[in-house]
């Protein structure tokens, strides 16, 4: 199909361009990118995209899929769906599946799944059953195609942290680590101040967090590793560490995920165990320091952490039930109209930590939104209302506290 896409918006964060200009695209590949666009062949699709948004598509860092283990959550085809819908053509796949992804096997099995749209991004498990005992044969699952290593839990033996920072460096893939001192969480649910003390609710000092990032740093100063990527920033203190590491020099990345740019601990007075997450949500300091960062560069990216549940697995009390929430098909809209249209962040901004950022921390190259180049692109229309709701979602789990409410901006189309 040939598709003449007129007066879009487009959004090209590679190449750092904003500007109203027509597109063709055509057996997957970008034709022309130009003012006006006329010369067309009669089969062509032509389309008036006047108030819409064509940017390169969007890349997911790490979610959870339910696949292989707990396909009444989710299935990789309704995973897949979902980010599609999202706008996301590249999604990385966290190790805790069930078998965890710590064999050379399981990835060849997922691999499959690669030809499908979007594209999978396999992170293997650095330690067995990533039960943070014993180290992966790393090299192998590297040879296997992983895009990196992690665990996607805490690690709490310095030790072991230590030797893998070494033992990945001749391996030239990313290492992902989400910093936590899980004795300092302790039985914590929601993070430490006014609020929690309000709700009656356990809480979680940010020094859980902040003690082991500062652990983090001093282990990749020692080591040299170069490519160690810092997941779940949810602090302001955390974003001060990262800032100043990267300006000593310290070759980091680090992400943070949408929902903790979003909403702050005022919002857990629902008890909604859609936001029961893991790290918690912050207070509202450290929401308006975690914008300020990405904003910055501090913080790279943004990730998105979809997680899926049963119906039957949130029906609990708070602090009872498992922590996470889906994404994929909410969060472009929800942090377009509360970022972008606000005017706290430029389209480019929001555009660049969803997707060339994202795809910088995984070594990973976007191509720009010019002639020649692969259609790799997401159609985004910021004004379409609709309804969270079953029918309108592609994945199997509705765990989101936007659940049944009315949202502006929804993606039309996606090219891989």
């Amino acid at each position: 199909m040939t598709e003449l896409l007129q007066q879009v918006r487009v959004i090209d964060p590679v190449s750092g361009t904003d500007q109203i200009a027509d597109v063709l695209i055509a057996d997957g590949q970008i034709q022309a990118v130009a003012a006006q666009i006329s010369d067309t062949s009669a089969d062509t699709q032509v389309r008036n995209c006047q108030g819409l948004v064509l940017g390169n598509g969007l890349v997911d860092l790490y979610s959870h899929s339910g696949e292989p283990g707990f396909e009444e959550r989710e299935t990789f085809s309704s995973l897949l769906q979902a980010a599609a819908a999202g706008g996301f053509t590249r999604i990385g796949i966290l190790p805790d599946t069930s078998p965890s992804i710590d064999h050379p096997a399981l990835v060849a099995q997922l691999q499959k799944q690669r030809s499908a749209s979007p594209i999978l991004n396999i992170w293997g498990a650095i330690t067995l059953d990533v039960a943070g005992k014993q180290m992966t044969e790393l090299a192998d699952l590297a040879a296997a195609g992983v895009v990196g290593f992690t665990d996607s839990h805490p690690l709490d033996n310095l030790g072991l942290v230590r030797r893998v920072l070494e033992y990945v460096q001749p391996l030239n893939k990313p290492v992902a680590f989400w910093p936590c001192d899980r004795q300092l969480t302790s039985n914590g649910v929601m993070r430490e101040g006014a609020n929690a003390l309000r709700f009656g609710l356990p809480p979680v000092p940010a020094s859980a967090e902040t003690t082991a990032i500062a652990s983090l740093l001093e282990l990749v100063a020692a080591t040299g590793n170069q490519q160690v990527h810092i997941m779940r920033v949810s602090t302001a203190r955390s974003v001060e560490l990262i800032a100043e590491a990267k300006a000593a020099g310290l070759p980091i990345t680090a992400s943070t995920t949408w929902m903790h740019l979003l909403l702050d601990t005022a919002a857990i007075q629902s008890y909604d165990t859609s936001l029961h997450l893991d790290p918690p949500l912050g207070n509202p300091s450290d929401v308006k320091a975690l914008r300020a960062g990405v904003r910055t560069g501090v913080i790279d990216a943004i990730a998105i952490d979809h997680a899926a549940y049963t119906y039957e697995e949130k029906v609990q009390a708070f602090a009872e039930a498992p922590t996470g929430a889906i994404g994929f098909e909410l969060a472009l809209p929800l942090l377009w109209q509360n970022l972008v249209a606000t005017g706290e962040f430029t389209a480019l901004e929001l555009w660049q930590a969803l997707s060339a950022n994202p795809a910088k921390c995984l070594g990973q190259k976007l191509s720009t939104v010019t002639p020649h180049q692969p259609a790799e692109l997401t159609l985004f229309d910021p004004t379409q209302i609709w309804k969270v709701a079953r029918k309108n979602l592609h994945t199997l789990s509705s765990n989101t506290p936007w659940f049944g409410k009315e949202l502006q901006g929804r993606v039309l189309q996606t090219w891989c």
